[in-house]
């Protein structure tokens, strides 16, 4: 078993010492900072969604993965900085919405997606709409994550997406939204471009944007051609 292989499966198991130890054993053994994610990183939070979706792991076990995924970014991170032939699949700026401090599910959400190789900007809880324009108009976001717990912040949802209209950013983002009390029908109600009902179902949507997105590209190169 590689190095690498060896890595996808302390992630999954969610041993973050092991994990730090073999992303450093791996990179003096000369793997490039970039390969790891394709070649244990994102492989493993895959894996670790599938068992999520399964029931094979509940919100525990997907938390000491998540966190031993971040062991190995973490030293990889400094590393790939400047490192133009590395790029995010995405920015996404997230948080819980105004007037809600509930946290976890957006921070599962949050690591997950990081595991997944998108950059996440985390503003917190309790996330107004201009904090959430500025991050957007700030980060040059491709895609705003919010989360709610309570039937009576998730109204602030609306808020949030009409303040990102006011501010000329709309079209720029994807906006997924999710958190127990929400429902497909309330984020199209809502005018958002998608609803996850937890974390691995988040992923996939932002993959499922970015792939839309690149058939679009392609689509009208094609057209211009």
């Amino acid at each position: 078993m590689s190095t690498l292989d060896e890595l996808k499966e302390v992630i999954i198991n969610g041993n973050a010492p092991a994990a730090k130890r073999l992303t450093e054993a791996a990179l003096n053994q000369g793997t490039r900072p970039g390969d790891f994610f394709a070649g244990a990183i994102i492989p493993a939070m895959d894996e670790v969604g599938r068992r999520m979706r399964e029931c094979e792991f509940f919100i525990p076990e997907v938390l000491i993965a998540a966190r031993a995924a971040r062991a190995s970014t973490e030293i990889l991170k400094p590393l790939l900085a400047g490192d133009s032939s590395v790029r995010p699949a995405g920015t996404v700026v997230c948080g819980t919405i105004k007037g809600d401090l509930h946290d976890i599910g957006k921070n599962i959400v949050a690591m997950m997606l990081e595991g997944a190789g998108f950059r996440i900007v985390d503003l917190g809880v309790d996330v107004g709409p201009e904090k959430l324009v500025d991050a957007v108009r700030r980060e040059g976001a491709d895609f705003v994550a919010l989360s709610a717990l309570l039937t009576t912040t998730m109204v602030n949802m609306k808020g949030a997406i009409e303040a990102l209209i006011a501010a000329g950013l709309r079209q720029q983002v994807k906006v997924m939204v999710g958190g127990a009390p929400v429902t497909e029908s309330w984020a199209q109600s809502i005018g958002a471009d998608g609803y996850g009902k937890d974390a691995p179902a988040a992923v996939e949507l932002a993959r499922r944007f970015i792939a839309e997105a690149a058939r679009g590209m392609s689509a009208a190169r094609r057209g211009a051609a």
